[in-house]
């Protein structure tokens, strides 16, 4: 959908814009499940580039302790207990500039990515910048959705990453894509964008062929010791918004509720749930902040007649108890 569309649409009074993307939603998702998405760093902090919203660059002095790639069976246990504790998709990310095959940590990561494959969930991993042959290897190795944001428009990139680039991102969204992975792909709000940036970033990711499966929308939760720690906060306004024009521009996509939701009132998020978004991120950490507890998130969901989406029934594992938090990179 091109930019001055978008604009049209974005500038619509909230109601008369809400009413529009509840009826692409209606026409598109006869349903009201919310899909419940689960989201591991199996690797932490002592990234390379220099995201300006990330506090697991080691650029930054964000106090994010450096963890190496966690061993397959705590993986395992997390995600079986992500499965059984009503999650369909198991995200798993990784603090690194990207992957190469032959190496050891990649080989590691696809012996993962195999047994995590046989639980029965959707698949989800961000590790990086990825080539075609990685990316054939990661497709055989059972991920379903390779996440990759663009965050923000080509115009407002460069103010926030410097070591990679715009073309860099959509060169990976591509090769996930020639490899039969569907993409995750969105982009964050808070970066100091203007409406248009955020207008076209939306721009991009629509135009995609085939369109992402999922768009994360994702509010800035300004972390300590990062560029953008001081960042005035997006209001609920803008998240609506947000949210109604993916979902108008992507019909056909999960809109996820990404990071930021600690930031929203229930009111506000029954707000975005009407707009469109239809998955949530789901646990108790998100990113390198809190993530509303599982209960809480339960019961909203209940409480505004939606229905989480069932997992496979042919899970029977029981959910063991493990404490590592939820930390992975954005994408």
């Amino acid at each position: 959908m091109k930019f001055d569309e978008l604009k049209r649409i974005y500038e619509l009074p909230l109601f008369d814009l809400l009413k529009q993307a509840r009826a692409v939603h209606d026409a598109n998702w006869n349903d009201n499940e919310i899909q419940l998405c689960t989201l591991l760093s199996i690797k932490t902090g002592g990234c390379s580039e220099d995201c300006s919203y990330c506090a697991q660059s080691s650029r930054y002095n964000s106090g994010v302790e450096v963890e190496r790639l966690m061993e397959k069976q705590a993986v395992m246990e997390r995600a079986q207990a992500a499965r059984d504790s009503g999650s369909t998709r198991f995200c798993m990310g990784a603090a690194w500039r990207g992957v190469r095959k032959g190496t050891k940590r990649f080989d590691q990561v696809v012996d993962i990515i195999q047994d995590v494959s046989k639980l029965g969930m959707e698949v989800c991993v961000t590790l990086g910048e990825l080539g075609p042959d990685e990316a054939k290897i990661l497709k055989e190795a059972g991920v379903t959705a390779y996440n990759h944001n663009v965050d923000t428009s080509r115009e407002h990139y460069p103010n926030i990453v410097s070591t990679h680039t715009y073309d860099d991102r959509l060169r990976t969204i591509r090769n996930a894509q020639d490899a039969g992975m569907s993409v995750c792909c969105g982009g964050i709000l808070g970066l100091g964008e203007t409406p248009d940036d955020r207008l076209k970033m939306i721009e991009t990711i629509s135009e995609f062929n085939p369109q992402p499966e999922s768009v994360p929308i994702n509010s800035l939760m300004p972390m300590p010791g990062t560029p953008l720690e001081g960042s005035d906060p997006v209001t609920i306004f803008d998240v609506v918004r947000m949210i109604a024009v993916a979902r108008i521009a992507v019909p056909k996509a999960k809109v996820r509720l990404s990071a930021g939701r600690t930031q929203i009132s229930e009111e506000g998020q029954a707000l975005c749930f009407f707009a469109g978004a239809n998955s949530i991120f789901y646990g108790d950490k998100l990113l390198t902040a809190k993530n509303p507890a599982v209960q809480k998130d339960l019961k909203l969901i209940e409480t505004l007649g939606l229905s989480a989406k069932q997992p496979n029934p042919a899970m029977d594992a029981p959910a063991p108890e493990c404490d590592k938090p939820l930390s992975p990179c954005c994408g």
